[in-house]
């Protein structure tokens, strides 16, 4: 899996939120306690906004603040909302391949990387994340 500027930027901005909830946290703010570039972090915010993760509050003292609490927010629908679907297949779900021959098993595969991909993220929740609370590792 590959995860993206923006999924990155997006769950980092989203655990300085849940650190500082339920204060109002600045673009300005973000931008520097996460190094990350200003218009960026702008983008990554209102995009959260769209999504329903966050609100924000225009003019002097505003910012933004997560819109439900951290141990509601799953790192998996963090990641489905701003990216779709999390393992793909030149561009397409696992489900939609019908492979042939000695290859016909290779959708499940594909397949069953993002069932394990969805039970970690899903299982994560900004609250989790914050404290460090994760998922053990598999024995395998």
């Amino acid at each position: 899996m590959h995860v993206s500027a923006k999924v990155d930027y997006a769950v980092r901005a989203l655990l300085l939120l849940a650190e500082h909830a339920p204060a109002l946290v600045t673009v300005e703010t973000l931008s520097v306690e996460q190094d990350l570039p200003r218009g960026y972090a702008e983008g990554i915010l209102n995009e959260l906004r769209k999504h329903g993760f966050v609100v924000g509050k225009r003019g002097v003292g505003g910012g933004y603040q997560l819109a439900r609490p951290a141990a509601t927010i799953r790192v998996g629908d963090v990641v489905s909302d701003l990216e779709g679907p999390f393992v793909t297949v030149r561009a397409a779900a696992p489900d939609t391949l019908d492979y042939t021959g000695v290859a016909q098993h290779v959708p499940s595969l594909w397949g069953a990387v993002d069932d394990r991909l969805h039970d970690v993220l899903d299982a994560v929740s900004l609250a989790d994340l914050l404290v460090g609370r994760l998922p053990a590792p598999s024995s395998s």
